[in-house]
Order: structure tokens, then sequence, then C-alpha cells
């Protein structure tokens, strides 16, 4: 198990420590408030991630489209010739 390159050695030793700082009591509470904090980060994290995409990816849609639309029109012109 590795989390953020943190291993299982390291993980027990900053449990055992925390469990001696705040106490058993604490600790559950503890734990739900980083849990919660972590799903918000990560919440804001792809919200983030979510609005570069739209501008970065928007852009591209938009020139592809109209090169789309540059061909379709030529398409039809030789279509048009042919006939």
């Amino acid at each position: 198990m590795n989390i953020f390159g943190v291993g299982l050695p390291e993980v027990t030793v900053i449990l055992i420590l925390a469990l001696l700082i705040f106490g058993p009591k604490k600790l559950p509470e503890l734990g739900k408030q980083l849990g919660k904090t972590l799903q918000s980060l990560k919440k804001a994290s792809n919200e983030f991630q979510d609005e570069i995409n739209k501008v970065v990816i928007e852009p591209e849609n938009d020139s592809f489209e109209n090169s789309n639309d540059d061909n379709s029109s030529e398409n039809i012109n030789k279509i048009d010739i042919k006939d």
C-alpha cells in the first residue's frame, strides 16, 4: 500500500502519533473532518479541471466545426458541379 508516497509503516506511525496526541475520543471527529476536507478539495479540483477543459477544448471544437462547415460546403459545390 502506497498512498502519496507514504507506505504502510509510515501510515501506522502517523496513526499511532495521532492517537497519542488527540486521544481516542477526539480521533473519530478529526477523521470525519479530514474526510470532509478531502472531499471538498477533490470537488474543487474537479470543477477547476472542468473549467480548464472547457477553455481548452471548446475553441478546438469550434475550429473543428468551422473546418467541417467549410469542407461540407466544398463537397456540396463538388456535387453541384458533377450534376
